[in-house]
């Protein structure tokens, strides 16, 4: 055993034996002397809660310094949620959940699930964390008309039930359905995490039962709100973070309200975790998140104007970034990826003209994109030969992978493809030699984008021909990601290109969810998601055999008793996706380039950048991440 290992064991030892009085060992950060010497602040003793998580990098930390890194937009002030990644519970590098925010948790038949807090945890502001932010939560937001007109969310239910909700004491809370619900503490490890939770004395200002009326009615009209409801929305964002007065759990709070040029985070001096030497984290003073145009990120990530990049970074980027290194002082790594595939396109079924409706929903035409799209040239223009062609579907990593569910109709056959389209009827072609639509018009595809991702740009290039030798035009509309969304919902996006599966590493016991029709951020078909997540009170109700299908065994899956019972289940869901094509996945198993400053410490030069799971950095914990004064 090592020297750090040891001391974290014994400190964890102690904390367990002693609580509080064990916490006169821990240490502060400089940062923080003068606020604890004029009496502005408690000293550490009393900041930390009375058993407090120790964690730790590859070395102790030093405190001190900015962390600068780069976004496009001033709403990515969530990001630092992201990253920051503190969570009621979390996954640690290995995918396993642990305790992370709770002390503890117990789960009993995957459908009881007792929630244990850390005696003396305190928001960012210094009040209390307890159990009665919980249950603000669950009486006061989730379940009043006027906040949630759809009621409690989608997570918290089971077949339709909600849950029995228990305040056990001041740190105990019980959650129990009647059913089985093993997606529900993955959902609190996720990147963004259903805040389950609220900072009760902060929020009640806001709320009709708590608050004073006049006070009430005259921060309405200061804030230009229709009503109490609209203010308590617009100042409860807990993973927007973008209201600098709302207390936080994460290592660092914003204190600049959008839209700015520059947010600057502070580090939250009651943040509950320390190192194996005592010391709270983190050791970062301030994260410095400066907003540029997405085209500027990785010039100003070569610039050394970053300490930690790598949104908005891309593998076109990374000659340009290691010829850019030795002079200014940072290294590019390459990390591994979790998506089912880089790039994938997206029919969508929901599309408002009838005419391409049903052509989206005949798998044939979706199987004939796929063969004509030549994803052996797509990895050698654009990926260096690096990555592997693929259908949008999980990884080698993954327990679940088999071969043939990557290469289900995901062979260049432009032949096959041509015979399929004909067989549809689709057989006439203009002097171009672009075919017509069984109305008359030439059978011409607008892809939309975000307009974020160059690679994806350069894939619909390279797109453009394939398709067009099988008789298919393509053109390019790229948004902001705002209405690229927007108009896939409501059903004026023909195809869509995205990213493929957030998580191609699943295993039997993680929720099938991405791969059947249960959100509507799903762009293939966003109505049927939708009208899962709103209890049908939105969207529109499944109509295809193979969705139904698909949407019926995530439901088993959720009831399953045993991990082969829904592995046999996600196997099914895997065959189907493959056979069906809903999402035309390019490649997979790509790298992401990583900026990362040579002072930067305890970031692995070896890791995973995935949204889900994962968070990004956020499972690595850059709250142990430290500059160092020697550059190497």
């Amino acid at each position: 055993m090592s020297v750090r290992q040891l001391t974290i064991n014994i400190l964890l030892a102690l904390a367990l034996t002693t609580g509080a009085a064990v916490a006169e060992g821990f240490s502060d950060t400089p940062a923080l002397a003068e606020r604890v010497k004029s009496g502005g602040l408690p000293p550490v003793a009393e900041r930390l809660p009375e058993q407090p998580r120790v964690v730790g990098g590859d070395t102790i930390g030093q405190y001190g310094g900015d962390l600068r890194i780069s976004m496009a937009r001033a709403k990515d002030t969530r990001m630092m949620t992201v990253y920051g990644y503190a969570r009621l519970v979390g996954f640690d590098q290995s995918y396993n959940l642990v305790s992370d925010i709770l002390e503890s948790f117990e789960v009993e038949d995957a459908r009881i699930f007792t929630l244990r807090l850390r005696k003396g945890h305190k928001w960012s502001d210094g009040a209390p964390f307890t159990t009665e932010d919980f249950r603000y939560w669950w009486e006061d937001v989730a379940n009043n008309t006027d906040l949630a007109p759809l009621g409690a969310p989608i997570f918290m239910k089971v077949d339709g039930e909600v849950p029995t909700v228990e305040i056990i004491d001041a740190q105990t809370i019980r959650y129990t359905w009647q059913k089985p619900n093993p997606t529900f503490l993955p959902r609190l490890a996720g990147p963004r995490p259903p805040f389950i939770y609220r900072p009760a004395h902060y929020m009640k200002q806001f709320h009709a039962k708590y608050a004073e009326q006049p006070a009430l009615d005259a921060a309405v009209k200061k804030r230009r709100m229709r009503n109490w409801a609209s203010l308590h929305n617009a100042s409860d964002n807990m993973y927007n973070f973008d209201n600098p007065e709302l207390p936080t759990l994460q290592p660092w709070f914003n204190t600049v309200r959008p839209p700015q040029q520059q947010f600057i985070f502070e580090r939250n001096p009651y943040f509950h975790r320390v190192d194996g030497e005592g010391q709270q984290l983190p050791y970062i003073d301030r994260v410095l998140m400066n907003i540029a145009d997405t085209k500027l990120i990785p010039a100003k990530a070569a610039a050394g104007e970053s300490d930690l990049q790598a949104r908005n970074i891309f593998m076109s980027h990374y000659t340009f970034l290691r010829k850019a290194e030795e002079k200014k002082k940072f290294k590019t790594l390459l990390w591994n990826t979790a998506l089912g595939s880089k790039v994938a396109l997206y029919p969508n079924m929901h599309h408002k003209d009838p005419v391409w409706r049903e052509l989206f929903r005949d798998v044939r035409f979706r199987r004939a994109l796929s063969l004509a799209t030549d994803r052996d040239e797509i990895n050698q223009v654009i990926y260096f030969g690096l990555a592997q062609p693929a259908n949008n579907t999980v990884l080698p990593e993954s327990p679940l992978f088999r071969d043939e569910l990557q290469t289900a109709w995901a062979d260049f056959d432009p032949d096959k493809a041509e015979e399929l389209l004909d067989e549809i009827g689709l057989d006439k072609r203009d002097k171009d030699g672009v075919r017509f639509l069984p109305d008359g018009r030439r059978l011409e595809i607008v892809i939309e984008t975000a307009g974020e991702d160059t690679e994806q740009i350069d894939v619909l290039e390279l797109l453009h021909d394939t398709w067009l030798d099988i008789g298919i035009k393509v053109f390019t509309r790229p948004s902001q990601r705002e209405v690229f969304r927007n108009r896939i919902y409501s059903g004026d996006t023909m195809m869509a290109v995205w990213f493929g599966v957030d998580n191609g590493i699943v295993s039997a016991d993680m929720s099938p969810g991405e791969f059947t029709p249960t959100r509507q951020i799903q762009y293939q078909w966003p109505k049927w998601g939708q009208y899962f997540e709103t209890g049908g009170k939105a969207g529109e109700e499944i109509d295809m055999p193979a969705p139904k299908e698909l949407f019926d065994l995530f439901r088993s899956w959720r009831v399953a008793r045993s991990t082969d019972e829904r592995a046999k289940i996600w196997q099914r869901i895997l065959d189907i996706h493959a056979d069906q094509v809903f999402s035309i996945g390019i490649v997979c198993c790509t790298k992401q380039p990583v900026v990362v400053s040579n002072r930067l410490k305890n970031v692995p030069r070896e890791g995973v950048y995935a949204w889900n799971p994962g968070a990004h950095f956020g499972i690595y914990l850059p709250d142990t991440f430290y500059f160092a004064n020697a550059v190497k």
